[in-house]
């Protein structure tokens, strides 16, 4: 899964890294899936596109590594039995189900053939996956020699795969945190990712809906979680249980380059944000699991944004929502990311082994920790089986 965000214009603090159009292109997007099963379908959304998306043709592959694909595995995908498909303003297409033996955590690729303009206004930023590009109809091509790279996704929002029956579906609504920022690119290495692989065994699939700046209470670099609540988690198939893992961006964003005219909101703020959340899930019988802010003390060094985090005001409302999260049960189960991540001799830092370097997301080995402290208690209940 990759949740769509709306392209930005130049404007914004941080590029976007994709193009803002492409014309007679193949898109190639690698994606390791997490449940195995013998059929998939393919979501491809135009969420936030100004104008109608027209594809040309979509192949899947099993993939080889890097752009390439594993010859003879390669797949028409249909949308109504026709090869093209027009996806309107706001929507997403929906392909037919493709015979497909998709092995647990394996990998495919998604190629996507636009035969007109189409513009990237659906993407997905910081995805640390590369995807490639290509000129012309290379969906069917093994291998894309001249492609470039970019750091992104395009359209592609999620792979649903037809998995066994009783399979639970946990899905992680997050920041970059969530989205695997400061983790190794290209090796799946986000905590959900850890996570996928520790429940292979155990029917469960595990879908990313993390969006770098993504908040709680107010649009970022993506809209505002409640916003996209139901299209990115409840009205996905097959959830069980959600895991919300937000709130660090609603704290340290204002009064900095990428929200410089806003004011930091009341913890009361943020905890209504969650109590929304959890009305949702609860309404339409899904687990919410709610998941402790994680510390960003000297966060961003040698960057625009460096300092402008760690204000003692803002420490103190990380504190209070915690305590918040961690003592008034409101949600079904918590996750204390902060005590798995933080500097015991500096509870306002993270803790230099599970240190990206950043001082805000933790590298590979702080990932696979957030991973080893959510079990199948904590995400289903103790008489989950």
């Amino acid at each position: 899964m990759a949740s769509p965000q709306p392209a930005w214009d130049a404007g914004f603090i941080l590029p976007t890294g994709v193009p803002a159009h492409v014309e007679n292109a193949s898109i190639r997007e690698v994606v390791q899936l997490s449940a195995g099963g013998k059929a998939v379908r393919l979501a491809l959304s135009n969420r936030y596109g100004a104008t109608p998306l027209d594809i040309g043709e979509v192949h899947l592959a099993a993939s080889s590594g890097g752009a390439d694909t594993m010859a003879g595995s390669g797949h028409v995908v249909t949308f109504g039995g026709k090869r093209a498909v027009r996806v309107a303003p706001g929507a997403t297409a929906l392909g037919d189900p493709v015979a497909f033996d998709a092995a647990p955590l394996s990998r495919i690729t998604v190629t996507v053939y636009l035969p007109g303009a189409a513009a990237l206004s659906t993407f997905h930023w910081g995805s640390q996956q590369t995807s490639f590009i290509a000129a012309g109809n290379a969906t069917s091509a093994h291998a894309l020699p001249r492609a470039t790279a970019i750091p992104g996704r395009a359209f592609v929002s999620a792979v649903q795969v037809n998995a066994a029956a009783g399979s639970k579906g946990v899905i992680a609504l997050g920041d970059s945190i969530t989205d695997g920022n400061g983790s190794t690119p290209d090796h799946n290495r986000r905590w959900p990712d850890y996570l996928a692989r520790r429940m292979v065994d155990k029917g469960v699939a595990v879908a990313n809906a993390g969006i770098s700046g993504a908040r709680l209470l107010r649009d970022g670099m993506g809209v505002a979680a409640r916003a996209r609540f139901d299209d990115d988690v409840l009205n996905q198939p097959g959830v069980t249980s959600v895991v919300v893992a937000l709130g660090v961006n609603d704290i340290c964003w204002p009064g900095t380059p990428f929200a410089p005219a806003e004011t930091v909101p009341a913890a009361t703020d943020l905890i209504a944000g969650y109590q929304a959340l959890i009305a949702a899930a609860h309404a339409r019988r899904v687990r919410i699991i709610g998941a402790t802010i994680t510390p960003f003390q000297g966060a961003l060094p040698g960057t625009p944004f460096a300092g402008v985090y760690d204000t003692p005001a803002k420490e103190v409302i990380r504190q209070q929502v915690n305590r918040w999260i961690r003592d008034s049960h409101a949600f079904d189960a918590v996750v204390d990311f902060d005590a798995v991540l933080r500097d015991p001799r500096r509870p306002a830092r993270l803790l230099p082994q599970f240190d990206s370097g950043d001082h805000l997301h933790p590298g590979d080995a702080g990932y696979a920790a957030m991973a080893d402290a959510l079990g199948t208690d904590r995400l289903f209940g103790r008489d989950a089986h």
